[in-house]
């Protein structure tokens, strides 16, 4: 060891011992035994002496004096500004107050106030998603309907804008917006937000229909409910962000359920009725206006008709009385002619030249011309059989 005796004298590092040969142990007690002792510890009193002379060869008036004080002093006011300096996260605000009192809000980063008591600084968390139960617990904390959640009557039963009862549960989530307006402005954040958000969904629902709010207005009452939440916080300078209002459950009170599903039901068979009457009446009105229109076209064409027959006819008989008036005989002929030809048109007739030659005694010999003619076309019919006898020559 280091402090063993090399010499034989066996006084290790503090020299040899003073008197004879049994020498004396640091603490100044005789050693063991034999006179050759063994290791010894170090003299504490010894480096603690040496510390102390060390320390007034630095400071020789000790702490007492004016530069001791001086420079503890000057050691306890660096540590203490040193205190100042903090560390807003990046999900964090930093809310500065000065004896008690918000002065300012600090964004994430390396900040640094007023060491206390001055200045205090408080880092609440702004991107946490709180959630509130309204209307039931779930005892999750999540929000997430188990089926084993209690229902809270006093919060979901609402009246409705016609005078009916309904039962609502649902959820807001919200978040830190400003955390200064939020640790200042209100004493209970939590409840302001639940007491808030069931006085608007009431003030929604009872501007709404019951049929409306379970069936197709779901989204709309959370729009109108989140939309007005949010203002009457902003109103509150609360420092809240509303970020959504979930619809959990609309149904009917449980005690009503079943008479209002009978009620649902005869609803439904009365718009099925009403349906199938509005059917039957747009198809059977269309076609009896229809029908109408057609039938009074029908009578404008004949009227049109006949008129314009009546004027023609009329026109007509003008233009052959102009005619007969500037030619008699051409006139009273041509009529004559056609009303012949209108007379005969349907007869077999036979018409011979009032020149030709009628015989001795004037008497027109008789031919039988039209079974003449009924017969003509019988005669090829009869030549084109096959196996016809010609007439003899």
């Amino acid at each position: 060891m280091p402090w063993s005796n090399q010499g034989g004298g066996g006084g290790g590092p503090w020299g040899p011992p003073p008197g004879n040969g049994g020498g004396n142990n640091p603490w100044g007690r005789p050693g063991g035994s034999g006179g050759g002792g063994g290791p010894q510890p170090p003299d504490l009193e010894d480096l603690l002496r040496r510390g102390q002379d060390r320390f007034r060869r630095v400071m020789p008036g000790g702490f007492g004096s004016g530069k001791g004080i001086a420079i503890a002093g000057a050691l306890v006011v660096l540590i203490w500004l040193f205190s100042g300096i903090y560390r807003v996260e990046a999900d964090e605000q930093g809310v500065v107050m000065r004896f008690g009192e918000w002065v300012r809000t600090e964004q994430p980063g390396l900040r640094y106030h007023i060491p206390a008591p001055i200045e205090t600084a408080l880092t609440p968390k702004v991107t946490r998603v709180n959630r509130i139960e309204i209307g039931f617990r779930s005892g999750t904390g999540d929000g997430r309907r188990t089926g084993t959640e209690r229902d809270v009557v006093d919060e979901s039963l609402m009246l409705t804008g016609d005078e009916n009862i309904i039962d609502i549960d649902f959820t807001v989530l919200w978040v830190i917006k400003d955390a200064g307006q939020y640790l200042f402005k209100i004493r209970d954040p939590e409840t302001t937000v639940k007491k808030a958000a069931e006085s608007a969904i009431r003030e929604v629902i009872g501007q709404t229909d019951i049929q409306p709010a379970l069936t197709e207005a779901r989204q709309q009452i959370e729009n109108s409910t989140r939309q007005l939440l949010q203002a009457m916080l902003d109103d509150y300078q609360s420092g809240i962000e509303i970020t959504q209002v979930q619809l959990q459950k609309v149904d009917p009170p449980a005690t009503v359920v079943d008479a209002f599903n009978d009620v649902q039901r005869a609803r439904a068979d009365r718009e099925r009725v009403r349906n199938e009457a509005e059917a039957y009446r747009n198809d059977i009105i269309p076609r009896a206006r229809g029908e109408a229109e057609r039938l009074v076209q029908e009578a404008s064409a004949y009227r049109e008709q006949t008129v314009s027959l009546a004027q023609g006819d009329a026109q007509r008989f003008l233009s052959v009385y102009e005619a007969y008036s500037g030619a008699r005989e051409v006139t009273a002929r041509r009529m004559y002619l056609e009303t012949m030809e209108q007379v005969l048109r349907g007869t077999n007739k036979v018409i011979i030249d009032g020149n030709g030659e009628a015989g001795a005694n004037g008497v027109v010999p008789y031919l039988p011309l039209t079974e003449l003619q009924r017969q003509r076309p019988a005669a090829p019919a009869q030549a084109a059989a096959p196996g016809a006898s010609r007439p003899a020559q």
